[in-house]
């Protein structure tokens, strides 16, 4: 067989649909070269590509459909939601189409037909992707009670606007309510009731949410998020990632990046700040929370034992 003619550059490294190449002035001989490897029907590929981002490996699965989005777990890694994904040897993407929509049946494809209403699909870089609350409604299908909770945690949690760039929510609690009112019968839906209880905005990390969830499933009090502390002046100093008031601890997640020598000194100093304002500071690690954050429990009870708490108060 003759050297292949070049595709065009917006095709190479790339999967791509044949509707897309056949615009772009590919032949149908051309498809049919053994240098493009098939994926399944009117998808190509010239291969093996870079590593692509995830909306680009997604995106022919879609356009070749109709009425299709991204849904479950590919909408999960396109949002950013936090969803324990695993690695799976041949990479899988997860499409809804609407309910009473044609059986469809192809490689790479987990194709999920239920109920869906047009506001439940958003467009997120450049394509179909059911919007993040019914992507969380649809994640109760598969995460646990706690991975729950922390998807919804992050849905709901106000961005900093100098990090990511927007300052709204990603969704709000009524609108995860609104998914679980008019879905009734959902699989799932009794386990998204649940964790909906359990979603508070304020949370910065999925470290944060599971460390409060830890925290309220050993019977201690619930603590605050992200609550900035007051000096007898009413002058309001850092918020840390959980708080009690009423006790005057603040508990602070510390991530990888706390050995960085520019945080240690930071760190420091917010451990100053702790001792001036009258506070007790519980500090936790990667390493307390293993065991189901029973040492990170543990710390936490002391503090509050040693500023006056007592169980049943």
């Amino acid at each position: 067989m003759k050297t292949a003619r070049p595709l065009p550059a917006a095709l190479k490294g790339r999967p791509f649909t044949a509707a897309e190449a056949a615009q772009a002035g590919v032949s149908a001989k051309r498809l049919r070269h053994r240098s493009l490897t098939r994926l399944g029907k009117g998808i190509k590929e010239d291969g093996p590509p870079d590593e692509l981002p995830l909306s680009v490996r997604v995106r022919p699965f879609i356009e070749v459909n109709e009425q299709c989005a991204a849904s479950h777990q590919t909408a999960a890694e396109l949002l950013l939601l936090p969803h324990n994904r695993r690695k799976e040897p041949d990479e899988m993407f997860h499409i809804i189409r609407p309910e009473g929509a044609a059986d469809l049946k192809r490689p790479h494809v987990i194709v999920h037909r239920m109920k869906l209403y047009e506001d439940e699909v958003t467009v997120h870089q450049g394509i179909p992707v059911t919007t993040p609350e019914r992507t969380w409604l649809d994640l109760a299908e598969v995460l646990s009670l706690d991975a729950l909770v922390v998807a919804g945690d992050s849905c709901v949690r106000v961005p900093r606007p100098e990090y990511e760039g927007r300052d709204q929510p990603l969704c709000t609690i009524a609108d995860l309510q609104r998914m679980i009112d008019r879905h009734r019968g959902k699989r799932g839906l009794r386990k998204a009731k649940e964790a909906l209880r359990l979603v508070r905005v304020g949370s910065d990390s999925p470290q944060e949410t599971l460390l409060r969830l830890a925290i309220v499933w050993a019977g201690l009090p619930e603590p605050e998020l992200n609550v900035p502390i007051l000096d007898t002046e009413g002058v309001g100093h850092h918020a840390p990632d959980l708080s009690y008031r009423r006790y005057r601890v603040g508990i602070e997640y510390e991530g990888e990046h706390h050995g960085e020598e520019l945080q240690v000194v930071r760190d420091i100093t917010r451990s100053e700040r702790y001792s001036a304002l009258g506070w007790t500071e519980v500090r936790i690690s990667k390493r307390h929370m293993m065991d189901d954050g029973k040492q990170a429990v543990a710390k936490v009870r002391t503090a509050l034992v040693q500023a006056g708490w007592r169980p049943g108060r």
